[in-house]
């Protein structure tokens, strides 16, 4: 069904009830409507890496993770299990009369917000701090959602919109500035590529201000430049409890009716909250017609309408209960696990010969812990595999596993931390026993995450630093003492200074919060199964940098991210190791219409198989517009056989060859320069790879 044609049975059905009924299908917990056959509706539900919420599900890496993957056909294979798994979920709820929250097939994915500052605890839900890599993975697991056929498979929705990262304690009333070059540059980009070359069905709004508006209540965002300028044809819904925010906390309206009545009168069609509840004192009050009540109503019903659940009925009515983990779902998220890691560092450690082990020791607090494998907005898996599981699995009786945990993973008060050393001892001797020691070390969703989710360590769930926690500081420099060959699982959704420990290590892999059976595939990387090709999707800095940083709360974009960054980091967007040894032997450029070709050539002169991603990078070089350093604008994922060749042709988009002036215009300037490599073009990626990136000018 085009959407011409369920607007108008939207608009239909809509026709026929009282404005209190259409009032009522505003809120995300929409009654049913008997006398019109309408079932009732609960439109929230979330898939950020897998159905969340709703009992068991496939298990993928959290989305900082899948952002690692430069991989936009993976995510979009990942989308389409999310809304096939969605479907299976709808289809056997709604059998049994469960119309709940988390059973319906609006996903509220996927967060493409800009991890512009690497302390926003909320960070790990997004694709990273780059603007062309966030829309094109972000365009992808829309397209997986949606799926492309006559019924919209499920329905994507791009949040939040638009400006917004931290701080998480401060954002019911935050006012986020941002000049006009730096949202055109990099707050707006992915979402005016979801609206546009996605067609994403939703659009959810941000509870913080934007230059003074209210985001779910914003004119210049939701008016002008949403449904005005990009021709947004889907619903807007409110994060969940914003529009509350209005009157409670923005102070923009001075009443739960007033602000209600701005927020449909700017295009919210749908309430995650309550407000909306008081829509028809704010019709009795004057403050909205009704118009305005069936309009939204009627870009809800749309939405309907596209998933064929109106009683039309469609192919995805047959999606059984079994397409729920089933082996093909699996194997992709396991893919996803393998192409998700990154290799940070490597003395040729790695990877681990069982048969050169006796014993290794599994130390620290993430080691056999689940909670450090899925993230946040997660589903339940039937099973965990943890690392320690992983590589008890993997070595079998050949190896002997000593395992302590060293460690709690935190302790928020110094009359605790004495506690925390009480298992210190106990890691040590394991460490002293071993031939080699793994150290899996890190956070989890109850120490960076969304202000007032579950479990967070602080109201807030941002971090005050780029350290690990104060306990695990101690149990690594004890162990490392020892001086036994040590690689270093790092368990995290964001930049992290290991601080001395990282440099003594002989490995660091960097596994994000890998997946419910994560830890298998780590295994797996660690004995030399697969090799690990997973690249930074944000900077990672040295602690000590965030002090040469912009305040958290100023959302001006000098001084952050790879793209306006100007000092060494620890590890640079872009960057990951394999083991192999691919180079870009060749890359030529020429102009096709508007945009750019690269052909590029490459070669693997290592003797392992690997994956790697050719980075290609643009920098207009004499604009005073354009950013500090030269920024992403194509890339590729390649598989390379050990010794093989191989060659692939990049299309540059024509806007990416553009820079953005002060006022917000995309012009034409500067002498183009392309870079193409395996990573960024700088000098930090060059000493860390050995590896130059190679130059071209058109």
């Amino acid at each position: 069904m085009d959407r011409s044609k369920a607007r108008e049975n939207a608009e239909k059905l809509v026709a026929q009830m009282t404005v209190e009924e259409a009032a009522s299908q505003l809120s995300y917990g929409a009654p049913a409507i008997e006398r019109l056959g309408v079932p009732a509706y609960n439109w929230w539900n979330e898939a950020l890496h897998g159905v969340a919420r709703a009992g068991t599900a496939t298990s993928y890496p959290q989305a900082i993770g899948l952002g690692a993957t430069f991989d936009p056909e993976l995510i979009q294979q990942l989308g389409d299990v999310s809304a096939t798994e969605g479907r299976a979920k709808y289809n056997s709820c709604s059998a049994h009369g469960d119309r709940d929250i988390y059973k319906g097939l609006t996903f509220w994915s996927p967060n493409i917000n800009i991890f512009r500052d690497p302390r926003w605890g909320r960070g790990h839900e997004t694709y990273g701090e780059d603007p062309v890599l966030t829309a094109e993975l972000g365009k992808a697991y829309v397209r997986g959602l949606q799926g492309d056929g006559e019924v919209m498979k499920s329905a994507a929705c791009a949040k939040h919109f638009a400006v917004h990262s931290g701080p998480e304690a401060e954002r019911h009333y935050f006012n986020a500035e941002a000049n006009a070059k730096d949202m055109a540059e990099t707050y707006l980009p992915a979402f005016e590529a979801l609206v546009k070359d996605a067609k994403v069905e939703a659009v959810m709004g941000a509870y913080n201000r934007t230059n003074g508006e209210a985001c779910c209540g914003s004119k210049t965002l939701m008016v002008d430049l949403l449904r005005g300028k990009w021709g947004f044809e889907g619903h807007f819904t409110s994060d969940c409890w914003a529009i509350r925010d209005f009157h409670e906390h923005h102070m923009v309206t001075d009443t739960p009716e007033e602000s209600a009545a701005l927020a449909l009168k700017m295009g919210c069609d749908l309430n995650c909250g309550n407000t909306y509840v008081y829509l028809m004192k704010a019709y009795e009050q004057g403050l909205i017609d009704e118009a305005d009540i069936r309009k939204a109503a009627v870009n809800l019903f749309t939405t309907r309408y596209l998933l064929g659940i109106m009683g039309e009925g469609s192919e995805f009515d047959k999606v059984p209960f079994t397409a729920i983990e089933c082996k093909e779902h699996l194997d992709i998220a396991r893919k996803a696990t393998e192409e998700c890691c990154v290799l940070l560092k490597n003395d040729g450690i790695l990877p681990l010969s069982k048969d050169k082990l006796n014993t290794i020791a599994v130390i620290g607090p993430n080691a056999n812990s689940r909670i450090s494998l899925i993230g946040n907005y997660h589903g339940t898996s039937s099973r965990y595999i943890t690392v320690l599981e992983g590589v008890q699995d993997e070595v079998g009786d050949d190896v002997r596993v000593l395992y302590a945990s060293g460690s709690h993973l935190f302790k928020d008060r110094e009359e605790h931390l004495a506690v925390s050393d009480d298992r210190i001892a106990e890691a040590v001797s394991a460490a002293e026993c071993a031939d080699a020691v793994l150290l899996v070390v890190g956070l989890d969703e109850t120490m960076e995450g969304e202000e007032g989710d579950t479990g967070n360590a602080a109201a807030s769930g941002d971090k005050l630093d780029l350290l690990l926690p104060l306990c695990q500081r101690k149990l690594m420099d004890e162990v490392m003492k020892v001086g036994k060959p040590t690689v270093i699982c790092l368990m995290a959704g964001s930049s992290i200074d290991l601080g001395e420990a990282g440099e003594k290590a002989n490995g660091i892999l960097l596994s994000w919060y890998p997946g419910a059976r994560g830890g298998k595939t780590i295994a797996d990387m660690l004995f030399g199964k697969v090799s690990p090709s997973g690249k930074l999707p944000v900077t990672f800095y040295h602690n000590s940098q965030l002090d040469e940083m912009p305040a958290f709360t100023d959302y001006a974009m000098k001084g952050r991210t790879y793209r306006y960054f100007t000092n060494e980091p620890l590890y640079p967007f872009g960057y990951g190791l394999t083991y192999g040894d691919v180079n870009v032997t060749a890359a030529t450029a020429s102009k096709v219409g508007e945009d750019v070709q690269i052909e590029v050539k490459y070669a693997n002169n290592g003797k392992a198989c690997t994956d790697d991603v050719i980075q290609v990078y643009v920098q207009n070089e004499g604009s005073a517009n354009a950013p500090d350093n030269a920024r992403l604008c194509a890339f590729k994922r390649i598989h390379c056989a050990a010794g093989q060749e191989g060659s692939l042709i990049l299309t540059v988009p024509a806007k990416h060859l553009l820079v953005v002036n002060e006022a917000g215009e995309w012009v034409d300037e500067g002498k183009k320069v392309f870079y193409v490599g395996l990573g960024q073009p700088d000098s930090r990626t060059e000493t860390l790879t050995g590896k130059k990136s190679l130059r071209i000018e058109l």
